[in-house]
């Protein structure tokens, strides 16, 4: 498999992969509403394709505000069923982590499994407030959450100001 930026050819195999992997009614979820009429992060938006150009995997990252600071939004990250227990999901995860880095994005939050997210540097977040209904214990961050507190809103437009 290799990892490679979403194209907008990709589009629809990814819609299918989320359909696939996630219950019906996931556009429901209050990650969803962050989303809404706002662009994926095109750079971070990878897919994983075999040799016959088959998504087996994908990751999104969405730009949101927590309070007055800019962070990333992991998610959705899914792989095929026919494909889970390869190690695809977690390539994903690390090699977007990285490219985040490189691009100077200090934060990254998601609302997932700690036992999983845990193994990539996740940690529960306090004073975090995703929109409900969201389990708190299941909002996660990474890298620089020191002081940084409040509810998680949508950014419309990319963000041109510091990361």
């Amino acid at each position: 498999m290799e990892l490679k930026v979403e194209t907008p050819q990709d589009g629809w195999a990814v819609e299918a992969l989320y359909d696939l992997s996630f219950a019906p009614g996931r556009t429901a979820l209050s990650s969803y509403r962050l989303r809404d009429g706002v662009p994926p992060v095109p750079e971070l938006s990878l897919v994983a394709v075999d040799d016959a150009g088959n998504v087996g995997g994908a990751i999104r990252y969405w730009p949101v505000r927590v309070g007055a600071h800019e962070a990333l939004l992991l998610g959705p990250v899914a792989v095929h069923p026919t494909r889970q227990g390869e190690g695809l999901g977690g390539a994903l995860v690390r090699d977007s982590l990285a490219r985040a880095e490189a691009l100077g994005w200090t934060r990254v939050l998601l609302v997932g499994d700690a036992p999983y997210y845990s193994k990539f540097g996740f940690r529960e977040l306090s004073g975090v407030i995703m929109p409900p209904p969201t389990n708190p214990r299941r909002v996660l961050g990474l890298w620089d959450w020191d002081g940084v507190r409040g509810e998680v809103t949508s950014l419309k437009t990319a963000p041109t100001d510091s990361i």
